[in-house]
């Protein structure tokens, strides 16, 4: 490992004598202040690239003679601007501010650096040029669609899906078969739980939200951390900006809903070299659920500090507090292996009337950005999170039996008062290279480290019966005064985690590039009772072939470890180690129009291998030792088609196909799905812009598709617990399928307002984790906001 870092950073500092025409410049506003992260498209072509946070750009390796350039940037006006490419020129292009609609395409233009990227990929390429398959949303689109959800916004990245909401208290993503991604916020884990169990977070303060798909292993750690097999989702907030503005919003809708939203930047002293940015949201609602109502505040401050050319220091928080009412949704009227889900009227609410989810969660960053020279940039950065869960709510037993005969409509109802305290913190530095040159070769490289800590601490106490209630009908919601809760269980577990990381993207001439990365990491475990350390070895290859100037074929292999289970014991009392996932990945990623259009379509096989699985006699009990074996699988295809069509038409749209199985498992029947992995997803968006005589009126409509899914892991014969009854295939939760509608009309400069009509065709479908909570979506929903820009 030393020598690999040794010569990448040898490598940074090698000079090519070979002359190169390219051509630099620097994009400003019209105060002459350097514009972050403009956008630079040769027309005409592929070649294009994102301006620092400086606003300097350099395109390399360019004919010499005119060439026109396409230069846009968040809030300002597009420009076409002939150029002369010669070896001296230095270009100073100035964009005018954009108070009519924004011409950036809601899903991103292909060529933009979304912000915080690095603290996945951790390589200075854009998600179209990376190796692994990267999905952006853009504030645009959130906004555009009224997403107040992570569902609402990950609905427009083929695969990912919402594995369950438990009660409606969190949001839990998964993505290729694999049970609950981690779910960040600017690079830091929120919710450390390894399954996945996901978080509650609001959409106002959000810049972007990055899906990286697949075995982030090479760049993010274990699968038990971010490292997950499945991918990672990023939820990145706003960061300032140095021209003062601003918009606040006022939105209300079905079933009592009131938000008003807020959002205002600008420079702090006359030099620009400070500026600031706040957000927040404000909201309370009630549900289509009768005695269900949920109250939120949140708030997000940062602060930016140019300390000269290409040096900034970015400081970031962001507060969110939410109480609501847990729902415990529904039940089936029948064994796991019948679909009878009752359709609980509205006017039916389970639980008990002091039911409370409380969430509070704190996030903190601060980011050092320094370029040594425009070749080499040194990243370093810290992220905090805290989270405050405090959980009383009723729980749903199971059904009552009555003269020997099961009574499903009859339910035994407990009880349980649960706190958590998830502390994350995270401290990376990286050095990253791009355009190094030896001889003709280029090199885009990246060498760092990363160090992970977290402290959490549980508190759960159970009643499980208090009483029983007839969902057919009307029941108490008083929960009585004295509750006969089993043992407190206390659970406090330190770990920390350390990683260090190499990449190198070679660049062999014009149509090949190669990547090569690995990376170290070494975790360490605490408990009342044992200290587990554990270590991986993780490597990334993969290619990229560009046969067209439009076209990139790429194919990848990496592989994750899985330390969880690595202090599991065989029948000679040897430790068995760490679990394996190993990943293939193929796919196309294409540009047309001028970069407008993108198609990419990926192929992954995942396979789970060196299982440490629980051996059992031929009785299905338990011997208490284990085994190395099994070969769970995950592949399947991913399409996404994405851009604008027009001008005035933005389209995306995706499809996936997931095959999950079990294989040569102890546990799980060959080649059963696991729970909630449904086979296909489909997702569709249009926005159309209408000019002329209806300026200012925008129509958008989407839909989307999610397929029938297992409720529940089909056991083999010993497992039992949380719904699963050994050797009965469990029921498949029924498809469904989300219409949408969205009308905005912008009154004048300043003013705009948005109709959002959801679920227009009352859909009813259930989202569900195995039979403890089964959810409805939300019916037909209608909401009309009005928001002032200054």
């Amino acid at each position: 490992m030393k020598y690999c870092f040794v010569f990448c950073l040898l490598l940074a500092f090698q000079i090519t004598s070979a002359q190169q025409k390219s051509l630099r410049g620097t994009i400003v506003d019209e105060q002459e202040q350097p514009i972050a992260f403009a956008n630079v498209l040769i027309q005409g072509t592929s070649i294009g690239v994102s301006a620092g946070e400086d606003g300097v750009f350099v395109l390399h390796n360019l004919p010499q003679g005119q060439l026109k350039l396409r230069v846009s940037a968040v809030g300002f006006k597009t420009i076409l601007q002939q150029v002369n490419v010669s070896p001296s020129i230095n270009l100073t292009i100035v964009l005018h501010a954009d108070n009519e609609l924004d011409e950036v395409e809601v899903f991103g233009n292909r060529f933009k650096h979304p912000d915080k990227i690095e603290t996945l990929t951790r390589l200075p390429l854009a998600p179209y040029e990376q190796i692994q398959s990267i999905s952006i949303i853009s504030d645009k689109l959130i906004e555009q669609q009224g997403n107040l959800t992570i569902a609402d916004a990950t609905r427009n990245v083929p695969g990912v899906y919402t594995f369950a909401t438990y009660g409606n208290r969190s949001e839990s993503m998964s993505s290729r078969g694999f049970r609950g991604i981690p779910i960040l916020k600017n690079g830091v884990r929120v919710h450390s739980d390894f399954r996945g169990t996901g978080i509650l977070t609001d959409m106002q303060g959000v810049d972007n939200i990055q899906v990286l798909k697949g075995s982030a292993a090479i760049t993010q750690g274990v699968a038990t951390d971010l490292g997950s097999p499945g991918g990672v989702i990023n939820i990145v907030t706003k960061i300032p900006k140095y021209t003062s503005g601003g918009t606040v919003s006022l939105r209300g809708g079905s079933y009592g809903q009131l938000r008003t939203t807020y959002d205002v930047f600008g420079a702090m002293n006359e030099s620009k070299t400070l500026a600031y940015r706040v957000n927040g949201a404000l909201e309370r609602a009630d549900s289509y659920r009768q005695g269900i109502s949920s109250e939120r505040f949140y708030i997000n401050p940062s602060f930016q500090w140019r300390l000269g050319e290409g040096t900034t220091i970015t400081a970031e928080m962001d507060y969110f507090d939410d109480s609501r009412t847990p729902d415990l949704g529904t039940v089936n009227l029948d064994d796991i292996d019948e679909n009878a889900i009752y359709r609980l009227p509205f006017s039916q609410y389970l639980g008990y009337s002091k039911d409370k989810a409380i969430t509070h969660n704190s996030t903190y960053s601060i980011r050092f950005n320094h370029e040594v020279s425009n070749k080499l940039k040194l990243m370093a950065a810290y992220f905090s999170s805290t989270l405050d869960l405090q959980d009383k709510r009723a729980s749903l037993g199971s059904y009552i039996v009555e003269n020997g005969e099961p009574v499903y409509n009859k339910r035994k109802r407990g009880y349980t008062n649960s706190s958590r305290m998830d502390n994350n913190k995270v401290f990376q530095v990286d050095l990253i290279g791009d355009d190094i040159k030896t001889g003709k070769i280029k090199h885009s490289f990246q060498v760092g480290f990363d160090y992970r800590t977290n402290e959490l601490e549980t508190s759960t106490k159970s009643a499980s019966v208090v009483d029983s209630i007839d969902v057919f009908a009307s029941n108490s919601h008083q929960l009585p005064s004295i509750i006969n809760y089993g043992p407190e269980v206390v659970v406090e577990t330190t770990s920390r985690a350390i990683g260090v990381v190499a990449q190198d993207v070679i660049s062999w001439n014009n149509w090949l590039k190669t990547f090569l990365g690995v990376r170290y990491s070494t975790t360490q475990t605490s408990t009342a009772t044992e200290i587990t350390q554990n270590d991986a070895f993780n490597p990334l290859m993969g290619i990229i072939f560009n046969p067209y100037a439009n076209v990139n074929v790429f194919a990848s292999y990496t592989n994750s470890a899985y330390p969880r289970t690595a202090s599991r014991l065989d029948k000679n009392g040897s430790e068995l180690g760490n679990e394996r996932f190993d990943q293939l990945e193929a796919g196309v990623k294409t540009n047309w129009l001028d970069g407008r259009l993108r198609l990419n379509v990926t192929l992954f096989k995942i396979n789970n291998r060196n299982i440490n699985l629980p051996v059992y006699d031929e009785n299905w009990v338990a011997t208490g030792y284990y085994q190395k074996g099994g070969n769970d699988e995950r592949k399947g295809i991913e399409i996404e088609l994405s851009g604008r069509i027009i001008d005035n038409l933005e389209i995306i749209t995706g499809y996936s196909y997931i095959d999950a199985q079990y294989k040569e498992h102890t546990s799980f029947v060959y080649g059963s799905s696991p729970l909630n992995t449904p086979k296909h997803t489909f997702n569709a968006y249009v926005n159309y812009n209408f000019t002329n005589a209806l300026k200012g009126l925008s129509i958008g409509a989407g839909g989307y598709y999610i397929g029938e899914r297992p409720i529940n892991d089909w056991s083999a014969g010993p497992i039992t617990h949380q719904g699963i009854e050994p050797k009965i295939k469990p029921f498949n939760l029924e498809g469904y399928t989300l219409i949408n509608l969205q009308l905005g009309y912008r009154i004048s400069s300043n003013w705009n307002s948005r109709l959002l009509l959801n679920n227009i065709f009352n859909q009813i479908g259930y989202n569900a984790y195995r039979v403890s909570y089964i959810n409805q979506i939300d019916p037909r929903t209608v909401a009309g906001s009005i928001s002032y820009t200054f």
